[in-house]
């Protein structure tokens, strides 16, 4: 966050902190879920964010496996190991679960959750996207640990980064307009366990201003965030479906 408060500085913006008095609109979010809800109608800013079930909509040749919409009574009946996350909230750490039992008792059981198969990831991207082109872009996870490093700095990454792009291009083709104009999408390197190699799929799509940066260029990475947390009076009618409203 520090990084984009930099760089909006720079580019002549106050930057003000959610708790501060005297806060006036338009304004521009980069925060939490539930702070930036109670303040987007004062401050007059529209909060952009994929929908909770978009990667369940998803053709399995972006996902790589099976995944579906359900809530946490459903995961709390699960008897074999599956990966369990909350959509949006981050109300419970997502994770695999080897059964419901091990899922938080106290939750609501109509939260809505996803669930989907257990793969593993040899390495996760994080892409800015930003009417359906990657803006930036930042290795984030090397088998799950967090490895954070900038894309295309050498040879090899620069092949990977060239395939990020085609894959990216080619999800921007077949399902961008199912997310907002400014998103983050994750990617990764899905492994096959039956044979050698990998195949890129999608790990899950986030609100762009709720969204760390890790090693990709701030200033790109603001571009993505002030479409997609900005003044509601300059919010693109294609957007209207993915504005936040709870």
């Amino acid at each position: 966050m520090e990084l984009l408060a930099v760089e909006a500085a720079g580019r002549g913006m106050s930057v003000r902190a959610a708790e501060e008095s005297g806060l006036a609109g338009p304004a521009y979010w980069y925060g939490g879920p539930f702070a930036g809800a109670r303040l987007a109608g004062r401050l007059g800013f529209a909060l952009l964010e994929p929908a909770d079930g978009w990667l369940t909509e998803l053709s399995e040749e972006f996902t790589g496996r099976q995944v579906r919409a359900g809530t946490v009574a459903d995961a709390w009946a699960i008897d074999r190991p599956t990966f369990v996350k909350p959509p949006r909230d981050k109300s419970f750490p997502a994770d695999v679960y080897t059964d419901g039992s091990r899922l938080p008792s106290a939750l609501d059981p109509e939260t809505p959750v996803l669930l989907s198969d257990v793969v593993t990831f040899a390495a996760e991207y994080r892409l800015f996207l930003l009417d359906g082109r990657i803006a930036a872009a930042s290795r984030y996870a090397v088998f799950g640990r967090l490895d954070p490093r900038p894309l295309g700095t050498d040879r090899a990454d620069r092949a990977t980064a060239a395939q990020i792009t085609e894959f990216a291009d080619r999800l921007a083709a077949e399902a961008g307009h199912t997310l907002p104009s400014a998103v983050v999408v994750d990617v990764g390197q899905l492994l096959d366990p039956y044979r050698p190699g990998h195949r890129w799929a999608v790990v899950e799509a986030n609100m762009a201003w709720f969204s760390h940066a890790y090693a990709a260029d701030p200033a790109r990475v603001l571009d993505v965030v002030l479409r997609a947390a900005g003044p509601r009076e300059h919010m693109r009618p294609r957007d209207l479906a993915f504005e936040r409203h709870h």
